[in-house]
């Protein structure tokens, strides 16, 4: 089992409610739900109406769960009786081992039966993201995680990756709706579109940018003329102590200013996009000058894999902002009958695993 993380969200927030959710109500229907599901429910409630089953849900793989919230939400707002139906469940944020049980749901097989596939589903995504994100976080100490997916799929998923974040150990994420499961706001400073709009002048631009949020940290974004310690310092030598860091998202097809002049080649180092070299060369010309304090924030193209490279380097970076990467459904569930009427029967190769972990959830109306 992944070892215990000492995160706040980790088991120790309220179960989110059925109003968290902006459920469709054509799921009551069927429309989201595997058409061999449909048949099957009419089926049963002709041929086994009384019958008492047990589905089970688990994974292969070690992670950080989430979507379990959701999956129970989903249950007590579409199942047919669901007062009349016994859930058993883990937590959000709750580290999981491989195969073991994280969800069972005890009832008449035709009044939830057809949700099968988008319990899996719901699992598979939050789950998937919420253990991106805490490898990264546990990767990138005593670095920060900024989650910056909203340019990577579908606006619609927000809400769900943000919370899925949340409860892997994120710090912050990029949008309002990404907070909205639990009542944050998201947080941002500039893109490269301001300094543009300002003629390319970034002192402008933060000077825009204070004048209207002035609550806000300051974090300018110093890669415009692709020439980050020159930007770097005069933004610090304007601003001083209002400048709380810098962020750095050199393309990943483009070299810095920097290495204009470096013989690169003979030392070996890859000078396109955030590398460590320049992030440690940025950091040095800051501390050279008293501004210490001043943050170093990196994004473009970053995942587990890059972060650790950087970490092994100890490259001076405070925060990573990452969005691609830590999308990827990587970890699926399956839901298997395992019990009949208070006797275990499954397909052969799966069987009810006992859990002293799962907690039973009251039906919330």
């Amino acid at each position: 089992m992944m070892k215990e993380f000492d995160l706040k969200q980790q088991g120790k927030i309220e179960r989110l409610t059925n109003s968290t959710f902006k459920f469709d109500s054509r799921i009551k229907s069927g429309w989201y739900s595997a058409v061999y599901f449909l048949k099957t429910a009419k089926i049963v409630e002709k041929y086994a109406p009384n019958d008492v089953v047990t589905m089970q849900f688990f994974q292969r793989h070690e992670g950080i769960l989430c979507g379990v919230d959701e999956a129970i939400a989903l249950i007590h707002t579409f199942a047919d009786n669901p007062s009349k139906i016994k859930i058993q469940a883990l937590h959000d944020g709750d580290p999981i081992s491989p195969l073991e049980p994280v969800l069972k749901i005890t009832g008449h097989y035709q009044d939830f039966g057809y949700l099968e596939s988008m319990i899996d589903g719901i699992l598979a995504r939050r789950t998937s993201v919420a253990t991106n994100v805490y490898q990264a976080v546990k990767a990138a100490a005593p670095a920060t995680i900024i989650f910056m997916g909203d340019r990577d799929d579908h606006y619609s998923n927000q809400q769900g990756d943000g919370y899925a974040a949340y409860m892997g150990g994120s710090a912050a994420q990029a949008t309002h709706a990404m907070n909205e499961w639990w009542g944050m706001k998201g947080v941002g400073t500039m893109p490269h579109a301001l300094i543009q709009i300002m003629n390319g002048n970034l002192i402008a631009a933060c000077e825009a940018y204070l004048h209207e949020f002035p609550d806000d940290n300051l974090i300018a974004l110093v890669d415009f003329h692709n020439d980050v310690i020159p930007e770097s310092l005069a933004v610090a030598r304007h601003f001083k102590e209002k400048l709380y860091g810098v962020r750095v998202d050199t393309s990943q097809s483009m070299k810095d200013h920097y290495f204009d002049h470096f013989d690169y080649q003979s030392a070996g180092i890859d000078p396109y996009g955030v590398n460590p070299t320049l992030i440690k060369a940025l950091r040095k010309a800051l501390d050279q000058e008293g501004f210490q304090s001043v943050k170093i924030i990196v994004s473009s193209g970053f995942n587990l894999q890059r972060i650790q490279a950087f970490q092994a380097e100890k490259t001076p970076v405070d925060f990573y902002g990452i969005g691609s990467s830590l999308l990827k459904v990587n970890i699926s569930f399956t839901g298997d009958l395992v019990n009949r009427n208070g006797i275990p029967f499954a397909k052969e190769g799966r069987h009810e695993i006992n859990s002293t972990r799962l907690h039973e959830v009251p039906f919330v109306g």
